[in-house]
């Protein structure tokens, strides 16, 4: 097996880079196709980021440029500003005695862990961090990168967290519901496009890129275009169109980008810290079932609604799993977004925290 692996390095690594691109994308609709099928979250991210890491581990020279990857991270800034529905913010601004507490003790949670994961020499500090944090999986890895981070394990712990969240998410909603309830919508990828939308859209987006870049701000062709737009959607003067064909070609753009910096070295240490990095993945689960828990009896807040709210990640799986169930919607996106935009704010400082307790742990030592 490793003599074919070596073979296959050297016949990936040897051929140009037209062929090199030609092989990751046959790969990436190869691998997306399946996890489409399966309604996996995040399928068309993770597709084209396993299949970068199959054709980097065969040595490839091929690299996303860095002037796509950028446009790409506006795209997914203003996806992530069109999920900031009025509805959603009103009911923020309602509960958000209720909402603060739980974000901030599921964010305290994670963040535990993720010390405990550094602290250990399991995986660097700002790296477990990042990793660990709940929710906006996207954000973390490319906000890592900003950071200090390692985007190639930030990537690897939030994505293996999105599978094991979601996939749990849909047992527990299926315990409540019919299985017809909880049935995923066909994606229609080519639907009509409101043209004069979608420029706007673009324009604030890569607008927003490009004076981020101008100003060097870390993380902001994700963090610009999201506020601007949010801004701009709820003052009503910005509709947010953004096709699935476009979706799509900014996540393959960011999941090559991410998937083509991966090593033989980091695959090896990934797999190595696998049992561990599942084991605080679990446990944060099991934390935030218990957050639920104290919902519904503190709260009055039903059992599913409760569990689908505090649930660390995922918040599209979540949110399809949301509108097709029988609990409070808003209420459920309303807390999942406070955590993602307190999971934003304060990941920088938490890293920089970390960076120092553990530069005076490692003095004292």
């Amino acid at each position: 097996m490793l003599r074919r692996m070596r073979l296959a390095s050297v016949s990936v690594g040897q051929h140009g880079g037209h062929v090199q691109w030609g092989l990751l994308l046959l790969l990436s609709i190869l691998v997306t196709l399946p996890l489409e099928l399966l309604h996996l979250p995040a399928a068309l991210l993770l597709g084209p980021m396993i299949a970068a890491i199959l054709v980097a581990a065969g040595e490839a020279s091929v690299r996303v440029p860095q002037l796509p990857f950028i446009l790409a991270q506006g795209v997914i800034g203003a996806l992530i500003a069109r999920s900031l529905s009025p509805s959603i913010l009103g009911e923020m601004i309602h509960d958000w005695p209720l909402l603060l507490a739980t974000a901030f003790s599921v964010i305290l949670a994670a963040n535990g862990l993720g010390y405990l994961l550094a602290r250990q020499q399991i995986l660097p500090g700002t790296t477990a961090i990042w990793g660990s944090s709940p929710g906006a999986a996207t954000a973390q890895v490319l906000m890592a990168a900003a950071y200090g981070g390692d985007m190639r394990l930030v990537a690897f712990m939030q994505y293996l967290r999105i599978v094991l969240v979601a996939g749990f998410a849909s047992a527990v909603a299926r315990i409540w519901l019919p299985p017809a309830a909880t049935a995923a919508a066909a994606i229609d990828w080519f639907p009509p496009v409101a043209w004069l939308p979608l420029t706007e859209t673009l324009a604030v987006g890569w607008g927003c890129v490009l004076i981020a870049q101008r100003l060097r701000m870390p993380a902001g062709a994700l963090l610009l275009p999201l506020i601007v737009a949010a801004i701009l959607q709820g003052m009503g003067v910005l509709t947010i169109e953004l096709p699935p064909w476009l979706l799509a070609v900014s996540y393959a753009l960011v999941g090559w980008s991410i998937g083509l910096h991966f090593t033989r070295p980091i695959l090896v240490h990934a797999g190595r810290v696998l049992p561990k990095v599942l084991l605080s993945i679990l446990s944060l689960m099991a934390i935030c079932g218990l957050f639920a828990a104290i919902l519904t009896f503190a709260a009055g807040i039903d059992p599913l609604t409760a569990y689908l709210a505090t649930s660390p990640g995922g918040a599209d799986s979540i949110a399809i799993i949301a509108v097709s169930s029988r609990v409070d919607v808003p209420f459920i996106m309303a807390l999942q977004t406070a955590r993602f935009l307190l999971v934003v704010v304060t990941g920088p400082s938490v890293s920089r925290f970390v960076v120092r307790r553990m530069g005076i742990l490692k003095e004292q030592m």
